[in-house]
């Protein structure tokens, strides 16, 4: 367990593993005056409390339920549901089971949960099994593009908070954020920023020299890379914040907690 000295404002509670980027946001948590609980399990021992969370999804499952953490999502049909003029390629969102019969390469990933990796799968067999995931466990199938650079921002209340690069061509390249990949995050949000919620990550970057959507991940779960901490912390703790304190403009984007021995499935809903 950590504490900032000073006043203390609220409490960021983190799992028992942290990455570069997680340790950055939990310093600028103390930076700020706030508390920061690490559990070395996914289990809450009794008296724990805490505001905010900034973890992986399975720990936020585990977790956020017990201290009224409400983490904020992107519906998981969200990027099927942009014109092609901003996603460059086509994507849908099937069932896993509809995706076995995949006889063509694509790129597969989980909606807004690690449950299915994030890869190119040359075909449907490929994928998880039905002994590994429930056939109704919902994917995303999209076709395989060449993202030549990628960027990812942190986007608060309408705006672009600050963002980072984090790729070329597939690779890790860490870097400021261009101005025109700004300039993309803020046209997105001009016309589509009522479909997502008001703290969340976008992913964005060219393809054959055009801007496009890569995908929207929960900024409670969402690494910051060189973003500036502070701005990025500022996204966190409103995409994870008291139940009682979430906006009714927010509400519908609130996680459906996923039972732990089951696969998250939205189509169950």
């Amino acid at each position: 367990m950590e504490a900032a000295t000073g006043a203390v404002t609220s409490t960021l509670v983190l799992p028992p593993r942290l990455t570069a980027s997680a340790q950055h946001l939990r310093d600028a948590a103390h930076r700020r005056g706030l508390r920061t609980v690490q559990l070395p399990t996914f289990e809450v021992p009794a008296g724990t409390r805490a505001d905010h969370l900034h973890a992986g999804p399975s720990f936020a499952d585990a977790v956020a339920p017990l201290l009224g953490i409400a983490p904020l999502e992107a519906d998981p049909g969200w990027l099927t549901r942009l014109p092609r003029e901003l996603t460059r390629r086509e994507i849908t969102l099937v069932a896993i089971g509809e995706a076995y019969e995949l006889r063509r390469p694509a790129f597969v990933k989980s909606p807004n949960d690690k449950n299915i990796p994030a890869m190119i799968y040359t075909d449907g067999s490929r994928l998880p099994g039905p002994d590994a995931v429930d056939r109704q466990t919902p994917v995303l199938v999209s076709d395989i593009v060449d993202f030549t650079a990628e960027y990812r921002l942190h986007l608060l209340d309408g705006g672009v908070h600050a963002g980072s690069q984090y790729a070329e061509h597939g690779r890790l390249c860490l870097g400021p954020p261009s101005s025109d990949a700004l300039a993309f995050g803020t046209d997105l949000l001009a016309g589509y920023g009522h479909t997502l919620p008001s703290a969340i990550v976008v992913d964005v970057g060219l393809v054959d020299g055009h801007w496009a959507v890569i995908e929207a991940n929960a900024a409670w779960a969402s690494g910051a890379y060189v973003a500036d901490p502070d701005l990025a912390l500022d996204v966190v703790l409103r995409a994870a914040s008291p139940t009682a304190s979430v906006s009714v403009r927010d509400r519908p984007f609130i996680r459906r907690f996923s039972d732990p021995n089951q696969p998250l499935s939205p189509l169950q809903a």
